[in-house]
């Protein structure tokens, strides 16, 4: 009986036309990437690490980082030189590059300073920009893509998510401070002690930075309440962290009592939208002397009347007796925790922008990084930027089906 042939395999790129191989061979490119300092504008965080760096310089990219960008995240100018990135002196020396990453958003004056025709890849924080800011933008045919609306493929916003964590755990450490006498606060221990009635905390919202707030609170004994506009919400909460808590939707008497009892109140609402409600500033002249709000919202309008935007160098103000938080990126009090995650998100992105030829190859392919271009190639693609500036903007769908 005649042995049966034994099936020989190929190699899928053997079965090539050699010009489809030249082609896939082509397909990866090398790209240059700069990192100017966000210092001056009190921002600590650094959006790569020197791991991160050395990653991707190992696979052939460049990254130029401004001289001290990392310090305040106690990274120094060795570590990236180690890492094999190119320490420049100046901003304008990254303002060069192919991809621009950084953490703030860009004034004015920087935006003037960009070659043009390049990518932005940053924080989209509209309470720092106007319409003459996009327009200027616009001019330069740069695309600009936003961290709070990439998502994955899954449609998870991850810059989102981890930030609200850190967001939210570092509430409470700030409400602690701040009701400390090292703040001229009450004295308050944000916590409990056996004898002694527990702090009482507040939270309006239920996003992930409402969660890891009441899980962090809820840990040191502080009495939690939480209210939101949905039932639905609250009750996805409770099974999140486990346990039943005090909730309850803005039925005003409610809100009124727990406000005037509260140590501290955090407004946590959903990000990437305005808040669906805002505690008026009514409420909080009925709140002790003393008390704190912490606005985690402040960057989309904040959660109370009484709120306004401030920075590191100033962070606190107080208003009818009570004590307001309101810096928009509280994460970067603790820099080198979330540049690490920060840095964790990014480089999986940068790599496959490489690894299909750059960001408009890219683009086309990733729905989860469309979503986060509000820029695209000069123009507008967020209908919400548009509608907040009263500026047009189009489809990006529709854009790609022509670029």
């Amino acid at each position: 009986m005649q042995k049966a042939k034994e099936k020989v395999s190929f190699p899928k790129s053997m079965l090539l036309p050699k010009e489809e191989m030249l082609e896939i061979r082509k397909k990866g490119k090398k790209i240059k990437i700069g990192i100017p300092s966000d210092f001056s504008k009190i921002e600590y965080r650094v959006p790569l690490t020197p791991q991160a760096v050395d990653l991707l310089v190992s696979y052939g990219h460049e990254i130029l980082i401004e001289k001290n960008a990392g310090k305040s995240a106690s990274y120094n100018n060795e570590d990236y030189q180690k890492a094999g990135a190119v320490i420049v002196e100046t901003a304008e020396e990254t303002f060069q590059c192919d991809i621009i990453l950084r953490i703030a958003p860009f004034s004015d004056n920087e935006i003037d300073a960009l070659r043009g025709n390049q990518v932005i890849i940053s924080s989209l924080q509209t309470h720092a920009y106007n319409k003459e800011t996009f327009q200027k933008l616009m001019q330069k045919k740069v695309t600009s893509v936003a961290f709070e609306y990439l998502e994955n493929e899954e449609g998870f916003l991850p810059f989102v998510h981890q930030m609200s964590q850190i967001a939210g755990v570092t509430a409470i450490t700030i409400a602690s401070e701040y009701l400390s006498k090292s703040r001229k606060g009450k004295g308050v221990l944000f916590g409990e002690v056996t004898g002694v009635t527990p702090a009482e905390l507040v939270i309006i919202g239920t996003s992930t930075a409402a969660e890891y707030a009441a899980r962090a609170a809820l840990g040191l004994g502080i009495f939690v309440k939480v209210f939101d506009t949905s039932v639905y919400e609250l009750s996805k909460l409770e099974e999140k962290l486990g346990r039943r808590i005090f909730t309850s939707v803005f039925y005003p008497k409610v809100l009124k009592k727990a406000l005037v009892s509260a140590d501290a109140v955090i407004g946590a609402t959903t990000f990437n939208s305005p808040p669906k409600f805002k505690v008026s500033e009514d409420l909080v002249k009925q709140m002790k002397e003393g008390s704190v709000i912490i606005d985690l919202n402040i960057s989309q309008g904040g959660c109370f009347e009484t709120s306004k935007c401030t920075d590191f160098n100033d962070p606190s103000f107080i208003k009818h007796g009570v004590i307001h938080y309101c810096v928009p990126n509280s994460p970067a009090m603790v820099a080198r925790t979330a540049s690490i995650s920060l840095s964790n998100i990014l480089i999986p992105i940068l790599m496959a922008i490489g690894e299909n030829g750059g960001v408009d190859n890219y683009v086309k392919v990733s729905k989860g990084f469309r979503k986060g271009v509000y820029i695209y190639q000069g123009i507008l693609t967020n209908h919400d930027v548009g509608r907040l500036f009263n500026l047009p903007s189009k489809d990006i769908e529709l854009l790609l089906a022509i670029f």
